[in-house]
């Protein structure tokens, strides 16, 4: 609060504006200018040296100012003096003027806060109401009172008209005056402001000159309104700064073609007022001039600040918006490299993996192995799985959440599919692994596959960890306009304590070294965040020894149904080998992988299940090679040298009666859902992402002899044209 009753700026303050000694120089100029229309026209237009005198109490610290008051002072009664005033009356006018200055400034300083800063509207009108308007009226409130108290004359019209008078003119002078000041004094701030340049400011000044000395250096006809638009301009398309300029000039020509009897003010019809006979019509008609003057400044300065406030607005909105869309640009950038890194990290990770799950596989299938052999690779196999599980979890926890991409499914399916990961665990554990489908017969439900896979895998996964005996079973139910899906085990259950925190990330029901499983807090924080972004809730039923259900409540609408074999509660096992081809002979696959462990995991793999398998380690080679023989099926790698399984798979496709009924998917460890789509954009009939196992690569290799898998988008794309 003392900070804004401070009448002289801040000594730490930086100065603004022009120095002491040009304010000294101002004041002096005001007064010769008003001694000379008194002594030439008996009348002033517009009074100056208080505004001169305001602003600089304004902008200067408090010596300077001090100093600048003094000698104002000083100049003001040398000119009392001059023009024949004394006694009370050569104090009087010297004082009044100090006062109104002082009160001006110190009022300013209160409601238009420290910095003074005019290119404000809000702040212009302030200034005008709440400080110039005040200090004139208790300054003519006074001065007035005390003449009226010396000379004993009573207040009568014409002391009326003298208020009036004085106080207009004084009015004028602080708005005219102080304002164009302290926005000069702040010049620098209204730098790039201007929507003009050089030329059109020199052209507009121009054209304000000469029509104001036009309409104002004659007499014949009432046009003053002709002055406007050239104002209008002037405060449309230059900085407040020039504004004040041209309202200075004008102001000047007008003045002084309305003294000397020009203008369009002197057409103006006086009425015969009472009491007004000893006033001369000259300063009856400068009052006239006066509201002129007054209208022009109460117009064109806020429009020029509203202006400048737009175009400030508009520069610091254009400021802004360069800001958002670089930051917009960077974290699309971000985004991209963490898609990047993520499957580049996916596709690393999973290549050493696939040697490893798909050897443990060929180990445990290997006849002639003593039990503790094949419990031993069962056990490589299960950590494996434990680890690409891990490895998932974390790469789709960071991937965030993408749009959703449905199409009908069979809910059955996915989910013989998605507990087909966790089999393996669940022999080895001696549980039963089931899915109970109490779904309507032929029901399709729109849903995005690999989500709802996302929301299972963990469930399902958990569920044959923390089970020790008994059975795990994912029943699939209608549940009002959607699906209900019960994931059920018979394990040790969760401790009601931890149930509040059960779906948060990286929480664990045991996360002391002493606990008997291992993970990262990771798989149901992923579920549940799969279940919300499908629009549904997941809620967990558990008793501690009894063990767990977790309920899937998820707003799928039904598809069109397809006929098919009436399906039961089914337990999910390992499917029976390949069959054989009606012709009798083995079916033909062909393995494309520049990596030889991955060649040769899939190559013991397709043998065990009666394939014939020919190797090639690049798309140029599996073209040649589609080329001379026939084959059943081609597995295709994506990241390979000389060409990729992306051009490849388009170029088989293009050979004429060959390409386009083959089947080929992809066997890659590209597995993000980009990838799948890209590859099934560039022709294969389905995706399957490494490590395989033995099951997977045959219930695909059973898919592929059936005719099972997917047509082709370029086999449709092809028919349709």
């Amino acid at each position: 609060m003392r900070g804004h009753w401070r009448l002289f700026r801040h000594e730490a303050g930086r100065v603004a504006g022009p120095p002491a000694w040009v304010y000294v120089l101002l004041f002096a100029a005001s007064q010769l200018i008003g001694h000379w229309s008194v002594a030439t026209f008996d009348a002033i237009a517009v009074w100056l040296s208080n505004g001169i005198l305001a602003a600089a109490l304004l902008q200067l610290h408090r010596r300077p100012a001090v100093a600048v008051m003094t000698a104002c002072l000083t100049i003001n009664l040398f000119s009392n003096v001059i023009r024949g005033d004394v006694g009370m009356l050569l104090w009087l006018n010297a004082l009044l003027n100090m006062g109104e200055a002082f009160l001006c400034a110190f009022l300013a300083r209160r409601v238009c806060g420290a910095a003074l800063d005019m290119r404000r509207p809000k702040r212009l009108l302030t200034f005008a109401a709440y400080s110039a308007v005040p200090a004139v009226a208790v300054t003519a409130a006074i001065g007035f009172g005390l003449v009226l108290a010396l000379t004993g004359a009573g207040l009568n019209t014409a002391a009326v008209f003298g208020i009036y008078s004085f106080f207009i003119i004084e009015l004028l002078g602080l708005l005219l005056v102080t304002p164009v000041l302290l926005l000069v004094a702040r010049a620098h701030r209204f730098k790039g402001m201007t929507r003009a340049g050089t030329p059109e400011a020199v052209g507009l000044f121009a054209l304000m000159l000469v029509v104001t000395t036009v309409v104002f250096w004659q007499k014949d006809l009432s046009v003053a309104y002709l002055t406007f638009p050239p104002m209008l301009l002037i405060c449309l398309r230059l900085s407040p700064t020039k504004t004040a300029a041209a309202l200075i000039l004008l102001a000047g020509i007008t003045g002084a073609a309305t003294l000397t009897g020009h203008g369009p003010v002197h057409l103006t019809r006086l009425a015969e007022v009472p009491g007004l006979e000893g006033v001369s019509p000259m300063l009856r008609r400068l009052g006239i001039y006066n509201l002129y003057l007054l209208a022009m400044v109460a117009t064109v300065l806020p429009i020029s600040t509203v202006m400048t406030e737009r175009r400030r607005l508009e520069t610091r909105l254009r400021a802004r918006t360069l800001a958002a869309q670089e930051a917009r640009r960077k974290a699309e950038d971000a985004a991209a490299a963490r898609s990047r890194f993520l499957a580049m990290m996916s596709h690393e990770m999973r290549t050493p993996l696939n040697g490893v799950a798909g050897f443990a596989d060929v180990l445990a299938s290997r006849p002639g192995l003593d039990a503790d052999a094949v419990r031993q690779a069962r056990l490589i196999r299960e950590s494996s799985d434990g680890l690409l599980m891990l490895v998932e979890d974390i790469l789709d926890f960071a991937r965030g959440d993408d749009a959703l991409t449905t199409e009908a499914l069979d809910l059955v399916a996915v989910a013989r599919e998605t507990a087909t990961a966790s089999l393996a665990a669940a022999q080895a554990r001696g549980l039963k692994l089931r899915i109970d489908d109490r779904l309507p017969v032929q029901a399709r439900f729109i849903a995005d596959r690999r989500v709802l896979r996302q929301a299972l895998h963990p469930l399902i996964a958990n569920a044959v960890k923390f089970t020790e005996q008994g059975e795990v079973v994912v029943r699939l139910d209608r549940a009002g306009d959607g699906v209900c899906i019960r994931v059920s085990d018979t394990g040790c259950g969760i401790e009601p304590s931890f149930l509040p925190e059960l779906f948060e990330a990286f929480a664990q029901g045991d996360a002391s070294i002493r606990r008997n499983h291992s993970g990262a807090g990771l798989g149901l924080a992923l579920a549940a965040r799969q279940v919300r972004r499908m629009g549904g809730q997941i809620d967990v039923d558990s008793r501690v020894g009894e063990g767990s259900t977790f309920i899937l409540k998820l707003p799928f609408d039904r598809a069109a149904d397809v006929v098919e074999d009436v399906r039961l509660v089914e337990e999910v096992a390992a499917p029976a080998a390949a069959p054989a081809e009606e012709s009798g002979r083995a079916p033909c696959v062909l393995v494309v992988d520049d990596h030889p462990v991955n060649r040769e995991v899939a190559r013991i793999m397709l043998e065990a299940f009666g394939c014939e398998v020919v190797e090639v380690c690049d798309g140029q080679q599996a073209l040649d090679a589609v080329a001379e023989q026939p084959f059943d099926l081609v597995l295709m790698d994506v990241r390979m040298p000389n060409m990729d399984g992306l051009e490849a798979t388009r170029r088989i496709r293009s050979i004429p009666g060959t390409g386009e009924p083959l089947s080929i998917v992809a066997m890659t460890a590209d597995a993000m859902p980009e990838d799948v789509a890209r590859c099934l954009a560039a022709g294969m009939n389905a995706h399957m992402a490494k490590p395989i196992n033995q099951a997977g690569l045959l219930s695909m290799v059973n898919r592929a002899l059936s005719g099972d898998l997917p047509a082709a988008r370029v086999t449709l794309e092809a028919e349709a044209a």
